[in-house]
């Protein structure tokens, strides 16, 4: 059974559609942020403060090509990870990728950016990064997701195209 890979930018749903599609579906959900935190004992915030974002981005790369190695799972991954192709590209043989799309500056105005290292920089570099991230994800997805009206209604839109 594929996986299902979700990508996209920093607050725009992974975690909460990825935790419902793996409720619904009776899959497992693998956060890669979430693996990453537990595994290095460290928030992702001290992981950028202690180690850098090179370190981290290593870090990503060792969990998605572990996570390649399985089926079935639901994959939230973080939002640079698609960035990289030998973090992606894993993922992408092994799953369905879906880009959740969802407009930054709705993600901006009403996500909090605590504990986000690249979301520090206010809303212009936010709105920035989204830009220059914006043609990555739609080239590494299979599928674009842009129904934002509820989790529930994410969850709905990714079930109706899956293979």
């Amino acid at each position: 059974m594929k996986n299902i890979v979700l990508i996209g930018m920093m607050g725009c749903g992974k975690s909460t559609v990825g935790a419902l599609l793996a409720r619904r579906l009776g899959r497992e959900l693998a956060d890669t942020d979430v693996l990453i935190e537990t595994r290095e004992g460290r928030t992702i915030p001290e992981l950028f403060a202690q180690r850098g974002e090179r370190y981290f981005r290593d870090c990503e790369r060792r969990v998605s090509q572990e996570l390649a190695g399985q089926e079935g799972l639901v994959i939230a991954c973080g939002g640079g990870l698609p960035l990289r192709e030998d973090c992606i590209g894993p993922l992408r043989e092994s799953g369905t990728v879906f880009f959740l799309y969802r407009d930054p500056e709705e993600i901006y105005d009403t996500v909090s950016m605590a504990g986000r290292p690249l979301g520090q920089g206010g809303r212009a570099a936010f709105l920035e990064r989204f830009r220059q991230r914006e043609p990555v994800y739609r080239a590494r997805a299979d599928h674009i997701i842009t129904d934002f009206s509820s989790p529930e209604a994410t969850a709905d839109a990714i079930m109706e195209v899956m293979p």
